[in-house]
């Protein structure tokens, strides 16, 4: 402990006899600590507000159909409203929000135009615990319950068929035996969301009401289930499995694999980040400690001649790329954590078409995880340790006799 604290001793004087080198070398590894942990944050923020945005928006964690309905959603692929074993799971600890829906593919006319929509018939309190289309803003009234008879677009798609509030649309669809169903509804609001092929591609009413129209009494297409932990995710579709066996259950991987590959894609970013901002950090540090030993090259031969042994000349340089290290780490955490807490998180909704399409939320958090910094700083120390080993054995290996005769 006594050599290896002089030998501390003597790399933080050796650091500050180039005062401004040291200080531009500190500069470039807080600048680059803190570009890996706010990259980090940045990276896991978007896979989070992805996910929970691509949830929120109808999907939910888990999706309920009959058999064939996935490949051809049509009113005939249906299933009686959950009771029994289904239901218990549902309203289970495993289950935080569920709902039941007719959702079909329909054809709405306007007085001036025509569209191709989903129809979703819905109960409103549910889905309002479960999707964001639930509690979404409406210019007019919401629907009231799974009676009401009231139809819900999309702003955009009333622009497309040029019509407005209080106007009357009809709904044509076919029904669950086969035979062409329409029906005039009254649109009685017009809900904004932040996803425009929502706006323009779905149509609500209550659920009761669809089933009317569609001859599905008692009957749905649909059931939505948010988790109450999504880290239990395999535990409730096996539960969801074993109680309605006859029923396919796919979780939101599987229902929107596109999501599922962002996500794999945006967490695999952190670590090309990680290594593009660590390499030029790497050849800054190494550049800077051979500088460093080539300045000192007449002063290790010194040390050799009187008999310091080879392997404290190699600590002596270590130690200096350690504290270097150390300090970079400690002001590069503190620089990114400010930023973050300042920021709290990026909004991106300026570029909402080029979000959509990219399957990215309009508002992304910064967040920084525990495993996320633990990961960076680990990196950082451990790579820059071993990069500044160069260095230091350059310095061990001089030999005293040329080393004193350089000028």
């Amino acid at each position: 402990m006594g050599r290896a604290g002089l030998l501390l001793r003597l790399a933080w004087r050796n650091l500050w006899r180039n005062a401004r080198r040291t200080v531009i070398l500190l500069l470039a590894v807080t600048l680059g600590v803190a570009a890996m942990v706010f990259a980090a944050a940045f990276s896991r923020g978007m896979v989070v507000a992805m996910v929970d945005d691509a949830i929120d928006h109808l999907p939910g964690h888990v999706q309920i159909h009959a058999p064939g309905y996935r490949d051809d959603p049509a009113a005939e692929h249906r299933f009686p409203y959950p009771q029994g074993r289904l239901r218990a799971v549902l309203d289970g600890p495993l289950v935080a929000a569920w709902a039941a829906r007719v959702r079909v593919p329909v054809v709405v006319a306007s007085e001036y135009d025509t569209a191709g929509v989903t129809l979703l018939g819905v109960e409103p309190r549910r889905e309002a615990a479960l999707a964001y289309l639930g509690r979404a803003s409406v210019d007019g009234r919401p629907l009231a319950d799974a009676n009401d008879a009231g139809l819900l677009i999309g702003r955009r798609l009333a622009e497309r068929l040029d019509t407005v509030r209080g106007r009357r649309v009809v709904i044509t669809a076919q029904g669950a035996d086969g035979a062409l169903a329409d029906r005039g509804f009254r649109v009685v609001g017009l809900f904004r969301s932040p996803w425009s092929s929502e706006e323009k591609g779905i149509a609500l009413t209550g659920l009761a009401t669809a089933q009317r129209l569609l001859r599905l009494p008692g009957e749905v297409n649909e059931v939505a289930v948010r988790a109450a932990d999504p880290e239990r995710l395999e535990a409730l579709v096996a539960a969801l499995r074993a109680a309605a066996p006859e029923l396919e259950v796919a979780d939101w991987r599987t229902l929107s694999p596109l999501t599922h590959a962002g996500q794999q894609l945006y967490s695999q970013f952190t670590w090309v980040w990680y290594l593009v901002v660590f390499l030029g950090m790497a050849f800054g540090l190494v550049n800077t400690l051979l500088m460093a030993v080539l300045e000192r090259t007449r002063e290790f031969g010194l040390f050799l001649a009187l008999g310091m042994r080879p392997r404290w000349i190699l600590g002596q340089v270590w130690f200096e790329a350690l504290l270097v290290l150390v300090l970079g780490l400690a002001a590069g955490n503190g620089l990114a954590l400010a930023l973050a807490r300042a920021l709290g998180e990026v909004d991106v909704s300026a570029f909402a078409a080029g979000a959509e399409l990219a399957g990215l939320a309009q508002r992304i958090p910064l967040i920084i995880h525990g495993g996320d910094l633990a990961l960076a700083n680990g990196l950082v120390l451990a790579l820059g340790l071993a990069a500044a080993l160069y260095p230091a054995w350059r310095a061990a290996r001089l030999a005293p006799v040329r080393a004193l005769r350089r000028n």
